[in-house]
């Protein structure tokens, strides 16, 4: 069996991906953020001039509906940015999951196993240590781990 937890914990390529998927996530949250934020202002501004009767009742009614149309545009952005998101992490899953696979099945030609089990929490109540293959997997997996160049080295190296 395999300890799924110390793969997440102790495979490189799970440590950078959480990291890569973590900043996309804080990025997302900021624009978000920023973007409602002065939203939020804008109306408010708008609110305020409103009530001081600055604008002619056509002049407020074509700001109300800028700003009811920026509103509506933040909404398809958050969906937009969520779905982007979302597909990132399936991909990182499904990349995760075939590295595994793959080296199992290349590990598993020389131990010839049966079964190997993924071990998360509590799904298997009791298993002898004698049948931990966790080490031996995840130093596998390290030792077969090719990180991707930062994109900014890959942009410095099409330029050249």
């Amino acid at each position: 069996y395999v300890e799924v937890d110390s793969i997440m914990s102790q495979y490189k390529f799970c440590k950078d991906y959480s990291l890569i998927l973590q900043k996309k996530g804080q990025n997302i949250q900021n624009t978000l953020a920023q973007k409602q934020h002065a939203l939020e202002q804008a109306y408010g501004n708008f609110q305020q001039k409103v009530q001081q009767n600055a604008y002619t009742r056509e002049q407020a009614e074509q700001i109300q509906m800028s700003l009811q149309k920026q509103n509506s545009d933040l909404q398809v952005l958050n969906q937009r940015l969520s779905g982007e998101f979302q597909a990132e992490t399936e991909k990182y899953n499904t990349a995760l999951r075939d590295s595994i696979q793959h080296f199992l099945a290349v590990y598993n030609k020389d131990k010839k196993y049966g079964l190997i089990l993924s071990k998360a929490g509590d799904n298997i109540l009791y298993a002898d240590k004698a049948y931990d293959i966790t080490n031996e997997v995840i130093a596998g997996l390290n030792k077969a781990y090719k990180p991707a160049a930062p994109a900014k080295e890959e942009k410095a190296a099409k330029k050249k």
